[in-house]
């Protein structure tokens, strides 16, 4: 049938209802888990989520690079929806930054009239907080490379920086597990400790994504998938790492320099 748009008419899949499924099993399991410790029901949702993320992203992958549907329109397109994708995520961190501006800058009586509150050692922020800072600022360094690289044709450069930027991914989490770990307070001690741990762990949730993004782009680099005017899963990517390193420098500054 000849096409006479350049848009993409995606055909009927099932993946969509199949991962809705899928999220509804791991957060009911979720739920299920926290308050009776049973654990098949979210076990099941991930392992849906799991599988239909590498499914659906299988087939937008040939539809990209294989079937030459992803025309200048649809990848205007899809950055418009990456950028819409994004913004919703800047809401979504502004809530936890409003409800710790909330606490911090009229402290009760239940804290102590003070902040932190009574009883709370903070993290030292010039530990292993500015180090995932450095960590975080030199990722987005070697991402901008790589770009920069894929742009100029140069794939050597780019696998490398793209390399890079997924070591200093995963070395961000590793460090910011054992803070945990080493952590005077919990999740449970007072307001700073559930704002404290739902931004920075909401933050690692989105390192840990962006990895995978990476980890995913790296692998169609080295496969060619990606050419220097065709690389809208990498520059999404890029963005969605890029405002993760401003969320961190937000969160830093914020909550572990001036909330301390």
């Amino acid at each position: 049938m000849n096409k006479y748009h350049p848009y993409h008419l995606v055909e009927p899949s099932p993946w969509p209802i199949i991962g809705g499924f899928g999220a509804l099993f791991l957060t009911t399991g979720s739920m299920i888990y926290f308050h009776f410790t049973h654990n098949k029901l979210i076990i099941l949702g991930m392992i849906t989520t799991t599988i239909i993320m590498i499914i659906w992203w299988r087939d937008i992958i040939r539809e990209a690079s294989f079937q030459g549907l992803h025309t200048k329109k649809v990848q205007k397109n899809l950055k418009y929806g990456m950028i819409l994708f994004i913004l919703s995520e800047i809401l979504f961190f502004f809530s936890f930054f409003w409800a710790f501006f909330h606490s911090s800058l009229t402290p009760t009586i239940e804290t102590g009239v003070a902040w932190p509150p009574e009883g709370i050692n903070p993290l030292n922020p010039i530990a292993i907080p500015l180090l995932n800072t450095i960590i975080l600022l030199s990722s987005g360094v070697t991402i901008t490379w790589s770009h920069h690289s894929i742009i100029t044709s140069k794939k050597k450069e780019s696998i490398i920086s793209l390399t890079w930027t997924i070591i200093l991914g995963i070395i961000f989490t590793s460090l910011q597990i054992f803070e945990y770990n080493d952590s005077p307070f919990t999740i449970a001690d007072s307001i700073y400790g559930s704002t404290f741990f739902v931004a920075t762990g909401f933050h690692g949730l989105h390192v840990l994504i962006g990895t995978t993004f990476l980890i995913i782009c790296l692998i169609r680099l080295t496969s060619n998938h990606f050419t220097n005017t065709h690389h809208i899963g990498f520059e999404t990517s890029s963005w969605y790492w890029h405002f993760v390193d401003v969320v961190w420098l937000f969160l830093y500054l914020c909550i572990y320099w001036w909330g301390c």
